[in-house]
């Protein structure tokens, strides 16, 4: 039963605000045999905070931060990404557990790059970042106090991927190498315009409609040369559609 393969995952820190917490997750990743960590649109840092939070054996992963100004560029090379949230809502779900979607992370860390992303301590992801995911993971906590740290928050999706081991059944294939963001968010471009074009989407609100088209292919686990078959098929509805109007 192979477990995870943490060195195609990496944990992706959208504007953090305080060192000492990018030093926490540092420590909660090399505990759980994470290497990378991105920050995206991170500020100037105190350096000796964060080593203090992180301890002298995470200086490693501490040194090997990845900083990236921009989250579109940040997630572009991931194959699966892995959203995180603790406010509910109809427009950013479907919610899974982090025990829920370790297996999965397990499997499809074989032969992919997966990328758990974080929002700022405040505020969490907006809808625009959670657009971008493949799921959305919240944590279950008691209704008293739902807020988490970022580092424990960090920890307990690392401890569950950690753990996690694909099903005894040792024909089980892995899945195989997912298309990119970068192609995907592509293909959702230009679906949107062709579905603007035909005057499917509803253009008081286009981007809460795209993101049923998101989930819909995100649960398909969509290859490389699935994403070129749908932009194909797009460019001829949109020719067609564009010869039928003149």
């Amino acid at each position: 039963m192979p477990k995870a393969k943490t060195k195609n995952i990496s944990i992706v820190l959208y504007k953090p605000k305080y060192a000492g917490n990018v030093g926490a997750v540092a420590r909660a990743a090399k505990n759980m045999g994470i290497s990378q960590i991105i920050v995206v649109e991170g500020q100037a840092f105190d350096q000796e905070e964060m080593r203090q939070r992180s301890t002298h054996l995470a200086a490693d992963v501490l040194e090997n931060i990845l900083y990236v100004p921009d989250i579109e560029e940040a997630l572009g090379r991931f194959h699966y990404i892995v959203g995180t949230t603790a406010r509910l809502g109809k427009a950013r779900g479907p919610f899974l557990s982090p025990r829920a979607v370790a297996s999965d992370i397990a499997d499809i860390s074989q032969k992919n790059n997966v990328a758990l992303l974080f929002g700022p301590e405040d505020t969490g992801l907006a809808n625009e970042h959670l657009r971008l995911c493949h799921s959305v993971v919240t944590i279950p906590t008691s209704r008293e106090f739902t807020s988490l740290n970022l580092s424990h928050a960090v920890m307990i999706l690392c401890y569950e991927i950690f753990v996690a081991s694909s099903p005894a059944d040792s024909s089980k294939e892995t899945p195989p190498k997912l298309a990119r963001s970068e192609e995907l968010e592509g293909m959702y471009g230009q679906i949107k315009t062709l579905l603007d074009d035909i005057g499917f989407l509803n253009r008081e609100n286009p981007d809460y409609w795209m993101m049923h088209v998101r989930r819909f292919f995100s649960r398909a686990e969509i290859l490389s040369r699935e994403v070129k078959l749908v932009r194909g098929i797009c460019r001829q509805l949109q020719w067609y559609a564009h010869h039928k109007k003149t």
